[in-house]
């Protein structure tokens, strides 16, 4: 594994307190035998940056630098600059060195985030020259970043004429984070959380927004970014972290050369002051944007109650109290949603409620969406008793139990320290009313509770615009003639800035020549239980099983093809057998790693008119609990209950508020799926299951009144799809337990087999049998459903949302995977993201995020993300094409898009989905091996060939989508469908 035999781990093992290194000293060193490594822990002598390295035997090794950011006005500045120092620094002068580097590496994770009172940097690369490249280029960014006011303009905030070229264009606000902000503050789940934080923990920087304020962030200057940056990006202030195979002594010695070296220690003075607590409670309002899908027009309010905790770094009393937030908000369960969601008062729980350990004193959360105005008091009240209930009351023994079993599950991922655990036990031991009391302190009797309410407000929109136009006048009135002259002659600059070919020599990069020519193998052995064909592959999974079965969908009649997603989502939760629903959770808790059942469309990879369609079945579970788990599944296999329509009901409401709160975190995924609709049978089937389309029929589905006749269709459903006729399977276990495994699947399958008929597809003359795995030999195979008739057809389509910004797409039928060109889109949508629509549309358009990716379905796909234009960016894609045709690119654009691509094809894969593209496509090692090959031969001719072959005007059909605002010039469009 690595030199010299001796592992990782052990080789850490050596270091000892005191020992000096590379002007480090070793403070601790501790064995984690529960996590399989070697923590060590050091400090810098010199500036006192504190440094933690985890020895583990994983070649995926991770490195990152966080900084304390405590800012204390909501001009967003920290977000400002974590954006601004990846944009070129001393020794890598070049504009946006972060994301060049991304093309330049093998990264398995590269990115940035601000939090409320930190910023890290991570990185991870499973490639030792990768790792010290990244190294180089993180560490001049984070303390010699260039900074140049240009810069600080793109991408915090600037007033720039509506066109910068034309000076009698209206100024208007432009940037990046300004934009970003604008968009997040478009969510009101955000919305909800930021002001729920801000005005429980007023006294310091949690009352701030750290991303920054729409409407403060033109508050900032340049001046003030450089000042944060000087006080705040300082060694003394820093904590690294490295994880991971590598010698830990390379990393020192390189940040201390390229960076620690050249600083003197400061006194940083950035700590974060306990909050006083307060004497009583308090009560506050927030309003936000209407939703158009709200399940109930009527039921838009949110309410909940948030309680101070304890200081985080108690790390055992943080355990007890994320411990006790689960029993009491976790599944049917828990008291709270016994009391809150179950009564249909609203419709789920607010995504705020929960445990909450990101400040430096946690806060717990209760509290109800998708409820009416009407029911405030009645929420206040119910809240208050449940607590008094649990207090009298508290938890049965199983439910502790549950939660004691799902830990230890992630015990098994390495998210706990057992430790923990047993400390917990022994308390619960010694005081049987442990948890009672603790609910008692922190519930009860504590005075700092926040209650915030949130409702709609028709005009929020607007009033957010008429306050922007506001800020705006207020800028422009205070401008002399001399200040909007620079304003022009600075947005033609930056423009030209924008406009020009980078210069990226200067950063380090790796070459093809650097890529591994030949993929590991991942064996599998077929087998067949009771004639349902079944894939085993032997993985280290930890003590762990992971179940799988396809199951599909061929003979569901096609009136009842829109519930798939209803029937999945609620099967595993309705009850079945003995058990009702509330003991099925129960069980699934106590036995298993979690039970799902999702759609699943798998295009053919050879054809774009053939397609599998059906369910997926998954579940995980320790090696003790094998039995327990496939009794699960026999019970909601033979005998699921359909008898609960209140129990729908709730399922129901928390659905559709759930996909109706997603559209503005995930518009381009809807509007990628509607813009590709037309297209291929699969993206028509997709569109259905996980499109607008869905969404809106979950929407009426949760407005009726009786849900009787979809209760009914349930059972129907169940006929087709949980039939072991239609059913294949999967295992991924140790060797040792692999033989037990198979024993359980075979009785499993027994069980069920009243369950098989023979039963009619729908479409009789369009089944194709296709073996999985033809070498192999296997009795696996795909029941492929053929649409001889499907016509692909343009379409362009609008949907007006309350949202103020975009996202845009466009799809293009292209080829399926197996095809020779397939491998020639993926570099070109990679290199036509990295060198062209990332500069249009987000560095000059101002949108967070724009590209092109290649599907395995066979489209082209362009999209935007949280973009301030509309048509604008469907130009910006096609200026895309044109570049490509006329082959603007080098060779070196070539690699780094090579480099690119790999970097996804290879990530790390979990032992638990190992062999799963072969299971679910029929994608064989070979496959990916001759896609492999593909990739490496791509030349500049094969880019401009497939660009003009696939995607010139007039080639191939396409359809395009958006989801944004009003829009008068496309309302007036005749081509265009507005719904």
């Amino acid at each position: 594994m690595n030199e010299g035999g001796s592992s990782a781990v052990e080789r850490a093992l050596q270091y000892t307190a005191g020992q000096k290194l590379h002007g480090f000293t070793v403070k601790e060193v501790t064995a984690v035998p529960d996590l399989f490594l070697t923590a060590v822990k050091l400090s810098h002598d010199a500036t006192g940056a504190q440094y933690l390295h985890a020895a583990r035997d994983d070649s995926n090794n991770l490195f990152s630098v966080q900084f304390r950011t405590t800012p204390m006005d909501s001009t967003g500045v920290p977000h400002i600059l974590e954006h601004t120092v990846l944009c070129g620094s001393q020794r890598f002068p070049c504009r946006d060195p972060f994301f060049k580097m991304l093309n330049r590496s093998l990264s398995t994770f590269m990115n940035a985030f601000t939090a409320s009172d930190y910023t890290m940097y991570p990185f991870s690369t499973q490639n030792a020259k990768d790792f010290q490249n990244l190294l180089s280029v993180y560490l001049d960014a984070v303390f010699f970043p260039c900074l140049r006011e240009l810069d600080f303009w793109q991408e915090g905030w600037r007033l720039e004429h509506e066109t910068p070229t034309d000076p009698s264009s209206r100024l208007v606000f432009k940037g990046v984070v300004f934009n970003e902000m604008k968009g997040v503050f478009s969510d009101n789940e955000r919305l909800y959380a930021q002001h729920l934080q801000n005005k429980l923990l007023p006294d310091h920087t949690y009352a701030v927004v750290s991303g920054g304020e729409p409407l403060a962030i033109p508050d900032l200057t340049w001046e003030q970014l450089k000042h944060f940056h000087a006080t705040h990006y300082h060694p003394s202030n820093a904590r690294f972290f490295t994880y991971g195979d590598l010698p830990l002594e390379q990393h020192l010695q390189q940040i201390e050369e390229e960076a620690l070296s050249k600083f003197e220690r400061t006194e940083p003075n950035t700590a974060v002051p306990p909050q006083t607590h307060w004497d009583k409670p308090r009560v506050d309002h927030v309003t936000c944007r209407p939703d158009a899908l709200a399940p109930d027009p009527i039921k838009q309010n949110t309410l909940c109650m948030s309680y101070l905790l304890g200081d985080i770094t108690d790390t055992f009393e943080a355990f007890i109290l994320s411990l006790l937030s689960s029993l009491m908000i976790s599944g049917p369960n828990s008291p709270f949603y016994k009391a809150l969601i179950e009564p249909e008062i609203g419709s789920d729980f607010s995504s705020s409620v929960g445990f909450d350990g990101s400040t430096r004193q946690a806060s717990f959360t209760i509290g109800l969406q998708g409820m009416a105005e009407d029911d405030t008091e009645t929420v206040k009240h119910i809240i208050a008793q449940t607590i008094d209930d649990i207090i009298a009351t508290g938890f049965e023994e199983e439910q502790i139990e549950a939660l004691l079993h799902k830990i230890e599950i992630q015990m098994k991922h390495h998210f706990y320290i057992f430790e923990n655990v047993s400390r917990f036990r022994q308390c619960l031991k010694e005081n049987p009313r442990y948890l009672q009391d603790k609910i008692q302190h922190y519930f009860k009797d504590n005075a700092h509770r926040l209650t915030l309410t949130m409702s709609p407000d028709e005009r929020f929109l607007e009033k957010q615009a008429e306050a922007e136009e506001q800020k705006l006048q207020q800028k422009i009135q205070n401008l002399s003639d001399a200040d909007h002259k620079d304003i022009y002659e600075k947005g033609l600059q930056l423009l030209a800035a924008q406009s020009t070919t980078q210069d990226a020599s200067c950063l380090p990069a790796l070459k093809v020549s650097d890529i591994e020519p030949i993929i590991p193998y991942t064996p599998v052995q077929p087998g067949t239980a009771g004639g349902v064909p079944v894939q085993y592959c032997e993985q280290p999974t930890n003590g762990m099983v992971y179940f799988r079965a396809m199951c599909n969908l061929n003979s569901l009649p096609e009136d009842l093809k829109i519930y798939v997603p209803l029937f999945c989502s609620v099967i595993t939760k309705l009850g079945c057998g003995e058990l009702d629903y509330r003991q099925q959770a129960q069980r699934i808790e106590l036995k298993t790693g979690g039970m799902s059942v999702s759609p699943q469309i798998i295009p053919d990879t050879a054809d774009l008119d053939l397609y599998e369609q059906g369910i997926i079945l998954s579940s995980s579970c320790l090696e003790r609990n094998l039995p327990d788990m496939f009794q699960l599944w026999s019970d909601i296999f033979n005998s699921p209950r359909f008898d609960d329509e209140q129990r729908l009901r709730v399922l129901v409401m928390m659905s559709a508020q759930e996909l109706s709160n997603g559209i503005s975190y995930s518009g381009h995924m809807y509007a990628m799926t509607r813009a590709a609709r037309t297209l291929t049978p699969t993206a028509d089937l997709q569109e259905a299951f996980s499109g607008m389309d869905q969404v809106r029929f979950m929407k009426r589905i949760a407005e009726m009144t009786d849900l009787t006749s979809v209760l009914r269709k349930l059972p129907r459903i169940k006929r087709h799809l949980l039939n072991p006729e239609n059913m294949r399977c999967a295992v991924n276990a140790t060797p040792q337990k692999m033989s037990e495994a198979a024993g359980e699947v075979e009785r499993f399958i027994g069980n069920i087999a009243a369950n098989r008929k023979e039963r009619k597809p729908v479409r009789p003359t369009v089944v194709e049998v296709r073996p999985l795995d033809p070498q192999a030999g296997s009795s696996a195979s795909r029941k492929l459903i053929s649409e001889p008739h499907f016509k692909p057809c343009q379409m362009k389509t609008y949907f007006q949302l309350p949202f103020n910004v975009n996202f845009v797409s466009e799809c293009v039928r292209a080829v399926p995977f197996t095809h020779t060109d397939y491998a020639s889109l993926c570099i070109l949508a990679r290199m036509m993201t990295a060198k062209f629509l990332h500069g249009e549309i987000r560095e000059k358009g101002g949108a967070y995020g724009g590209g092109a990716r290649m599907g395995g379905g066979g489209l082209f796909s362009f999209y935007s993300y949280r973009d301030p234009n509309s048509t604008q960016t469907l130009s910006a894609f096609r200026g895309g094409v044109e570049w490509a045709r006329a082959g603007k690119f080098t060779q070196q654009d070539i690699d780094e898009a090579k480099l690119s691509v790999f970097s996804a094809v290879d990530a790390p894969v979990a032992p638990s989905d190992k062999g799963l593209g072969r299971f679910l496509n029929g994608i064989t090692d070979e496959m990916k091996q001759r896609y492999r090959e593909r990739l490496f031969a791509v030349t500049d001719k094969n880019l401009i060939d497939v660009a003009g072959r696939y995607l010139g005007v007039g080639q191939q059909t396409c359809g395009v989508a958006i989801l944004g605002p009003e829009n008068e010039s496309i309302r007036k469009d005749p081509s265009w469908v507005v719904k």
